[in-house]
């Protein structure tokens, strides 16, 4: 996950672009006629990001940000000791009811209109509160998972089998996060306490008239148009939007089928989070060190037929890149990563070349595009005709554990492999189902 910096332009706000609007919405959400010629998209122009607002908090003792642990784990590869905060109740110490926390998730849907299009959040406000980010599931199998295919050539990351996922959990119906969280430090099983839940909260629906400027339509080769929004311009909206959130809350901003661009063009970012300290982290006059620090994350809901673009090759291609795998990645980076400031060792993957060298503690970027089928979704099924591009299920992201950026071998913090392994624990919330050997065993260097 890239880490650009956004100064003065965070601040800016255009008077008129932001009003309040009726939740109303047709049966996709996404309407209109372009007024511009989309510009088709290929493969190679085409990789999905995500990336982080904001320069990191150094969290104090405070009660005004969302409930948080802190502890610190020695890297044998480098010798140093890492310090990281994560959202919940601390693992390691909690007890009891003490072990579960909730936090309130307020979902501001996000109504884009640009060249022609309007690309309506609430249509998909009920998919969302119906997917596996909210809805209760059975985390001890999925029925498909990412394949690695012709990785690096094309197809890559297609529909391959399920099989066993969190067989601590398995009879034990979970939110994601809470699923993931549980997996990570092996609080599983049905008498396990440990719980980190989202209890989601509608907010009225926000339109956003996004200048002809500030963006481009693009077309995929399946015929899906989407926006990709200078990322620059949408920041500084949704930053307008969290400065008036709770900070004991998670602020969620759910756009339908938005994507963003970088600075000279580089497509697409399809999600980030971050966080704003009163006073950077130092408070303000009146606070006497308890400062304000506001965590958000921002997501677009990912239109079946955006990823799978490559014309005469066997579909489907970026498989699991659909429907909230944008959001499933930011909140997992969030709960990691709440204050965005959790720094390890550097990593480099094969599998997301997009982000490069980084050293951020950033669980989703290493696996952005590998996934797993869970739930029902009936929405958007079968919407493009000539290709099948969906399959009935949602398609949540894998996340990488804090042993994989920590290179502890053995892994005993985790959740055992399905499988018996040398290394004990997984890597990832995947574990075995990942199909690439660099997630079962620890991060290698740049």
């Amino acid at each position: 996950m890239k880490r650009p910096l956004f100064p003065a332009l965070l601040a800016v706000v255009a008077v008129g672009l932001l009003t309040a609007t009726p939740a109303l919405a047709d049966k996709t959400g996404i309407s209109g006629k372009p007024t511009t010629t989309p510009q088709p998209i290929d493969a190679q122009s085409f990789s999905p990001t995500t990336t982080t607002i904001g320069g990191g908090a150094n969290v104090l003792p405070t009660t005004r940000t969302v409930a948080h642990w802190w502890d610190s784990a020695m890297n044998p590869d480098d010798g140093i000791t890492y310090g990281y905060g994560m959202v919940g109740a601390d693992p390691n110490t909690c007890s009891g009811s003490g072990c579960s926390v909730t936090i309130q998730a307020d979902i501001t849907p996000l109504i884009v209109n640009f060249d022609g299009m309007t690309y309506d959040g609430t249509a998909v406000v009920g998919p969302t509160l119906d997917s596996p980010v909210f809805a209760g599931n059975d985390y001890g199998s999925t029925p498909a998972a990412t394949a690695e295919g012709a990785f690096p050539d094309y197809p890559q990351l297609i529909n391959g089998p399920g099989g066993t996922l969190s067989q601590g959990d398995a009879g034990v119906s979970l939110q994601l996060e809470d699923a993931t969280m549980r997996a990570q430090f092996n609080q599983v099983g049905a008498g396990n306490q440990y719980h980190l839940i989202l209890h989601p909260n509608l907010l009225p629906a926000v339109t956003l008239n996004v200048p002809h400027n500030q963006g481009v339509l693009r077309e995929s080769p399946q015929g899906v148009i989407f926006p990709t929004i200078n990322i620059n311009w949408w920041a500084a909206q949704i930053k307008n939007l969290e400065s008036t959130a709770d900070p004991t809350h998670l602020p969620i901003y759910l756009s339908n089928g938005v994507l963003l661009q970088e600075g000279g063009g580089g497509c697409c970012v399809i999600g980030f989070h971050g966080t704003r300290a009163t006073g950077f982290g130092v408070g303000n006059g009146n606070s006497n060190g308890n400062a304000v620090v506001q965590t958000f994350a921002w997501a677009s809901w990912v239109t079946p037929g955006t990823y799978p673009r490559v014309e005469g090759r066997p579909l489907p291609t970026d498989w699991a890149l659909q429907d909230i795998h944008a959001l499933s990645h930011e909140i997992a980076e969030w709960a990691d990563d709440p204050f965005v400031n959790n720094t390890v060792e550097q990593w480099l993957t094969p599998t997301a070349p997009q982000y490069g060298c980084t050293n951020i503690l950033e669980t989703g970027d290493p696996v952005v595009g590998i996934g797993f089928a869970m739930g029902n979704n009936s929405f958007e099924q079968n919407e493009l005709s000539g290709e099948q591009m969906t399959d009935g299920y949602y398609h949540p992201e894998d996340e990488v554990f804090l042993p994989w950026y920590m290179r502890l071998a053995p892994n005993n913090v985790s959740e055992p492999t399905q499988s018996p392994s040398p290394n004990g624990g997984r890597y990832s919330l995947m574990g075995d189902l990942n199909p690439f050997p660099g997630f079962r065993q620890p991060a290698t260097g740049c």
